[in-house]
C-alpha cells in the first residue's frame, strides 16, 4: 500500500504543475519575451515574435495545461485505483506507463497554440484581419 500511494503522488506531479502553471499563464505571464530575466514560458518562435504574440500564446497554452491538467490528474487516478493492493512490479508498470503518457499529453498543447498563433499572427506578429 505504501509503494502504491508514493506511486499515485508521483504520478500526480505532472498533472498538478500542468494545473498550476496553466492557471498562471493564464491570467498572467511571464514577463516580456526577450527579457534576460524571462527563462520560464511558452518559447517557441513564433510566441518570442512580440510582446502581443507572447502574451496571447501563454494565455492559449495555460488554458489547455488548465484543462488537461485536469484530466490528466482525474485519469491518473482511477488508473492507479485499478492496481491497488496488486503487487510492486504491477504498480510500478502503470505507475511508468502513466507518467510516459502525461509526458506525451503535456507537450501535445504546443501543437493547437502554434496553430492559433499561425491562424491569429502574420509572420512578423502582426495581427490578422479575420
Amino acid at each position: 500500500m505504501k509503494f502504491w500511494i508514493f506511486m499515485l503522488s508521483a504520478d500526480l506531479l505532472i498533472p498538478v504543475i500542468m494545473v498550476l502553471f496553466g492557471h498562471i499563464y493564464e491570467k498572467k505571464p511571464p514577463q516580456k519575451p526577450k527579457s534576460k530575466f524571462a527563462y520560464a514560458g511558452y518559447r517557441t518562435k513564433m510566441s518570442m515574435i512580440n510582446i502581443e504574440t507572447w502574451e496571447y500564446a501563454h494565455r492559449f497554452f495555460g488554458k489547455l495545461w488548465f484543462r488537461f491538467g485536469i484530466v490528466l490528474g482525474v485519469t491518473s487516478i482511477i488508473v492507479l485505483l485499478f492496481v491497488i493492493g496488486k503487487d510492486k512490479d504491477t504498480i510500478g508498470f502503470v505507475g511508468m506507463i502513466v507518467c510516459y503518457v502525461q509526458i506525451v499529453v503535456m507537450i501535445l498543447p504546443a501543437i493547437p497554440t502554434e496553430m492559433a498563433l499561425r491562424k491569429n499572427f502574420d509572420k512578423n506578429g502582426k495581427r490578422k484581419i479575420l
